[in-house]
């Protein structure tokens, strides 16, 4: 399958990395846990690589930057849940080690995106998350 331009994005690739860490990491989690933190976590991260595959696919600037900040919305979504499984004693201190520069790098990476698609913004809204 030839790759599309939203693969092509750091970005993109970096929310890939981190679902698939977390994927990785809640399958080995027991039951109660993989299904209600675990299930949430999953959900949180697939969804910022997934809003910025659809917003790409939406044909207009407006409604690419509106899933930008969806996805935006997903990866702190996926921050309270590490937290939640951190202070669980779900995730290790080495987990975390692995999985914070991950997700340190996609903020600002979603705001340079978010800032980058089509002409400037005549909407009002905010652009950067911190």
């Amino acid at each position: 399958m030839a790759r599309t331009n939203f693969e092509n994005l750091i970005v993109y690739q970096l929310a890939e990395k981190l679902a698939d860490q977390v994927w990785d990491i809640v399958l080995k989690w027991p039951t109660f846990a993989r299904q209600t933190v675990g299930g949430q976590l999953v959900r949180a991260a697939d969804g910022i690589g997934a809003n910025i595959a659809e917003g790409a696919g939406r044909g207009s600037f407006k409604d690419n930057r509106r899933f930008v900040r969806i996805a935006r919305g997903s990866l702190n979504e996926s921050k309270h849940w590490l937290r939640r499984a951190f202070k669980r004693h779900l995730l290790t201190e080495a987990q975390t080690a692995a999985l914070r520069p991950i997700v340190d790098e996609l903020a600002p990476r979603l705001n340079a995106y978010l800032k980058s698609i089509g002409p400037p913004e005549e909407d009002g809204q905010e652009t950067t998350d911190e």
